[in-house]
């Protein structure tokens, strides 16, 4: 007990002292910048500080409180990551009103996201204190799903069109993107069915080509989520929100059958699907003509592609090359040609230019760093329920990072959503922060697996018992533990308990479950 309590303290101390590093490197990068851009310290440099190191150290000491076996990775990435986006967007913020006094892009962007970064906070730790364990979401599984249908394909009838995508609604003064919290929804949703359906889902129907189909009343629930990915893409024009939601429904099927023909057959429908709607939309075909030839823009207008009308992509590779290896430094960079850099996936080039290769690099290496924790947790974690979200959770962080990075970068077309916490964006800001808020949870209950006794990990898996037993009788009474009863022990020895019946199946650890189940501990062998 004393190691254990040992181990949990160096974990919560090895975070705070991350947690401290990343927030020196946010106040360094925000003093540096400042020095570029007004060869003196910012003025508004304490209060920068002390916003953020008082959210930081909030988070810290909520992980420490209720979530004390978690990993001490996940939090430190995060504030380092909100950090460099904080200064980004406020060293754009001063470029545009400087170059553009007239024709300035909206309000400063950063005084918002510091305000959307505080919310999300208090969400994450709600998330820490109200959520006792993950399984509790098992109890919402398609509620959960009623809602995130709703609030997929509400945009397509009440959204705003902006930018030519509905992926907006007004709300008063404010727009929500309500995608960004339905691809948290839909993780609840995928894991509880997967578990239940694994099986079925895991048959192999007829081979056609040397791949083998699964079996057609299997595949309705893809075609299913296909169909729904389509009317997103067809409907709200928002092409980066139809892949990850697609995308991480095959992905967490390959995890819960191991079948490669479920990810074949995924990427067919994905390029049929979208080769369809492009045909047909103007907005979807107009981007993937900019990602043919972006340098097009620069042709006369008779000459060019129809749909090339921008050129934020040319500059985006434009701040690419100028960038080189360690960049042009905080402040001393010309990504503020870049039209709406700071609120949209653009603002990885604006790091690519002043960080270079190098910080580009290491920012592409933090996300890395956060979805190998999420696996990790996923991979530890004991119930079935808990591997099958944490590895969602972690699939929608790395396809929403490959579809940012990949479109701002030239490999695939663009998709406009924002880079998670490096961009501004309230919706997308806390939704990300109640996604890390989960995986935190569940690197909890993977870190308090690991202090338990080897074959005893399942006791925290909550077990329903029969109110109408008598006390002491059934799964609901612990097992008595080696030496609590023995021959020179006062008091009444227990009598053996009646064997259960036979089955058929026996588990790999040789005995059959005993009746309350494969998820209930097992009575210690004698």
């Amino acid at each position: 007990m004393q190691d254990i309590r040992r181990w949990v303290a160096h974990r919560r101390n090895t975070e705070l002292v991350l947690v401290a590093f990343a927030w020196l490197i946010g106040v360094f990068g925000h003093a540096a910048a400042g020095l570029a851009l007004t060869e003196e310290i910012p003025s508004g440099l304490p209060f920068y500080a002390l916003a953020l190191g008082a959210l930081a150290l909030a988070a810290h000491l909520a992980v420490r409180r209720f979530a004390r076996h978690a990993d001490p990775v996940i939090l430190p990435v995060t504030v380092l990551l909100c950090g460099i986006g904080l200064v980004l967007m406020d060293r754009l913020d001063h470029s545009y009103a400087i170059r553009f006094p007239d024709n300035y892009q909206g309000l400063p962007v950063a005084p918002d996201q510091v305000i959307w970064t505080v919310i999300g906070v208090a969400v994450m730790i709600a998330v820490l204190i109200l959520l006792k364990h993950h399984r509790v979401l098992q109890r919402y599984t398609y509620l959960g799903m009623a809602v995130s249908m709703v609030l997929l394909v509400l945009p397509a009838f009440f959204g705003a069109d902006q930018f030519g995508a509905k992926r907006w609604i007004s709300l008063g003064p404010m727009s929500v993107q309500p995608g960004e919290f339905v691809k948290v929804m839909i993780c609840v949703f995928f894991a509880s069915y997967l578990m239940a359906n694994r099986d079925a889902l895991a048959l192999a129907g007829r081979k056609f080509m040397g791949l083998a189909l699964p079996r057609g009343r299997n595949a309705g629930p893809v075609l299913l989520v296909w169909g729904v990915s389509l009317i997103v893409l067809f409907y709200e024009r928002d092409l980066g929100t139809s892949l990850i939601f697609f995308g991480v429904f095959i992905v967490m099927l390959y995890i819960a059958t191991e079948r490669t023909s479920w990810v074949a057959l995924g990427v067919l429908m994905a390029i049929g699907g979208s080769a369809a709607v492009a045909a047909t939309q103007y907005h979807v075909k107009a981007r993937i003509a900019a990602w043919l030839d972006p340098m097009s823009i620069y042709l006369p207008e008779d000459q060019r592609p129809p749909g090339v009308i921008s050129d934020q992509l040319a500059q985006s590779l434009f701040a690419f090359g100028a960038g080189d290896l360690t960049g042009t430094g905080l402040g001393q960079g010309h990504s503020y040609l870049i039209g709406f850099a700071g609120r949209s996936d653009f603002i990885m080039a604006t790091a690519a230019e002043e960080l270079g290769l190098a910080g580009v690099t290491m920012i592409l290496l933090c996300y890395v760093l956060l979805i190998w924790r999420g696996m990790s947790a996923a991979m530890k974690v004991t119930d079935p329920f808990g591997k099958l979200l944490a590895a969602g959770l972690s699939a929608v962080l790395a396809l929403q990072v490959f579809v940012v990075a990949g479109g701002v970068s030239g490999l695939i077309p663009l998709t406009g959503k924002a880079l998670p916490f490096l961009a501004q964006g309230g919706s997308s800001t806390v939704a990300n922060f109640l996604l890390i808020g989960l995986l935190i949870k569940m690197s909890d209950a993977a870190g308090q697996a690991s202090t338990l006794p080897e074959g005893n990990a399942t006791i925290l898996v909550p077990v329903i018992t029969d109110s109408t037993a008598p006390p002491g009788s059934g799964s609901a009474a612990p097992a008595p533990g080696p030496g609590a009863a023995g021959p020179g022990a006062a008091g009444p020895q227990p009598t053996a308990p009646a064997r259960a019946p036979r089955s058929r199946r026996r588990g790999p650890d040789g005995p059959p479950a005993g009746p309350t189940g494969p998820m209930s501990p097992r009575p210690p062998r004698g």
